[in-house]
């Protein structure tokens, strides 16, 4: 696991309102109000980012560049997207992604404090 962007990507989930990192599924895995949206997971040996995206984001990222994102086991059912943190990133294209999923699983309370998109 690369320290870096696990800093990295901690630096844009815990700016999040009310937002916390602990272990678990994933390690680490961020959360709000102890729901999960965003985590570091490995898939085959490959550092990953899974995080929940909106309808149809899953298919469209996916067919569309492949090389950066993966539907992930488990919750890819469910509509979440994988990023590969193996290759060229685009780190305002993953804030925006994970500030996406947050928006998902944050109460309207929390959603109130964030700037509009």
């Amino acid at each position: 696991m690369d320290e870096a962007l696990i800093a990295r990507l901690r630096t844009i989930c815990l700016a999040l309102p009310e937002a916390t990192e602990g272990g678990g599924v994933g390690n680490p895995t961020f959360r709000v109000r102890d729901k999960i949206f965003a985590m570091q997971h490995p898939v085959d040996g490959r550092m990953t980012v899974w995080c929940k995206a909106p309808a149809g984001a899953q298919q469209a990222l996916v067919g569309s560049d492949p090389e950066h994102f993966f539907v992930p086991p488990y919750v890819g059912h469910h509509g979440w997207i994988g990023l590969w943190f193996d290759v060229e990133l685009d780190w305002e294209l993953i804030s925006g992604l994970v500030t996406d999923s947050y928006r998902m699983t944050a109460p309207k309370r929390l959603l109130a404090r964030l700037t509009p998109p």
